[in-house]
């Protein structure tokens, strides 16, 4: 019985290894894969162009993305691929200098994607705090029925909300207005279930006796919730920048004006020109979402794994 108890041991243990060994590989090609178009926009940034168009000739010989892609069909099937190198022949950083220096353009719609994205975060820090304390620290008729209503809204896709939204605008003028996009990003019924999922696991008991000492709301809220539901809110504020730093389809709808855009609408013309300086400036409009991602990196983790254990 002990051999036949110790070959099972044995076995399992092989199928573990094989196993953890598989999916160490399968994880392994999954960041080859999210990290390789990364790599390659960054050591391009620092090519120079005439280096960028030699590389990548066969693509950009084409005029219209039609003939991209019927480029790059015709090269897989005669089995040609475009050779890319991951080190530069020559570093230079003139696509630096000019998409920072000399081209004013690309700062002043970076500042135009911080004055909006900033706004939004905090402002959706606020609603979703005072919302979520609500929903799951007060009792009061509807309470569910409203909460449902927030589940059903954060589901449907964004193109549904959009029409609403662009009417709304228009009706309090706000159209070519950065408060067209400001304020539905601050009502975010995401930010309010994120924060409802924490705050519902501060034990009620905890308010009432807070309560009982004479405590309001608002005190309870700011130090006895708040100070539980830290890695919550620093896991909405990361997926509230990185969403609202990366949208296109409302500024494209609701700014007419091009320089009231973001940095995020540019980058899609940017290829039009040099394709050296898009490089460049993808690399500097990924940088505060990497930045940030690094810094709250633990607490985004603690937060996206405690709020699905709560739900």
């Amino acid at each position: 019985m002990e051999l036949i108890r110790r070959l099972r041991e044995r076995k399992a243990s092989i199928g573990s290894t094989i196993y953890k060994s598989l999916l160490t590989l399968l994880l392994l090609m999954l960041v080859v894969v999210i990290v390789f178009p990364i790599v390659i926009t960054v050591t391009h940034s620092f090519m120079s162009p005439s280096e960028i168009k030699i590389e990548l000739a066969p693509i950009l010989g084409a005029k219209s993305d039609e003939e991209n892609a019927d480029s790059l069909v015709k090269m897989l099937s005669e089995g040609e691929y475009v050779r890319l190198h991951w080190v530069p022949f020559q570093v230079t950083l003139n696509a630096y200098y000019d998409i920072l220096l000399r081209q004013p353009q690309f700062l002043f719609l970076f500042w135009n994607s911080m004055k909006m994205t900033i706004p939004i975060v905090a402002g959706q820090l606020i609603v979703s705090l005072l919302a979520g304390y609500a929903f799951s620290q007060l009792r009061f008729r509807l309470r569910e029925s409203l909460f449902f209503a927030y589940i059903v809204v954060m589901l449907m896709p964004f193109q549904v909300t959009l029409v609403p939204n662009y009417i709304m605008a228009n009706w309090m003028g706000l159209i070519n207005s950065e408060w067209s996009i400001i304020l539905p990003g601050i009502f975010s019924a995401f930010g309010v279930f994120l924060m409802r999922q924490f705050m519902q696991a501060v034990p009620y008991s905890y308010v009432e006796a807070a309560r009982m000492d004479g405590a309001g709301h608002f005190t309870i809220m700011l130090t006895i919730v708040l100070p539980m539901c830290r890695s919550g809110m620093a896991a909405l504020a990361v997926l509230a920048f990185i969403d609202h730093w990366n949208m296109v389809e409302q500024p494209l709808i609701f700014l007419k004006d091009a320089m009231k855009q973001p940095l995020s609408v540019y980058l899609s013309y940017i290829n039009e020109g040099d394709i050296g300086i898009a490089f460049t400036a993808s690399v500097l409009y990924m940088l505060p979402a990497i930045l940030l991602m690094l810094y709250a990196e633990k607490e985004l983790v603690e937060g996206v794994q405690l709020s699905g254990i709560k739900g």
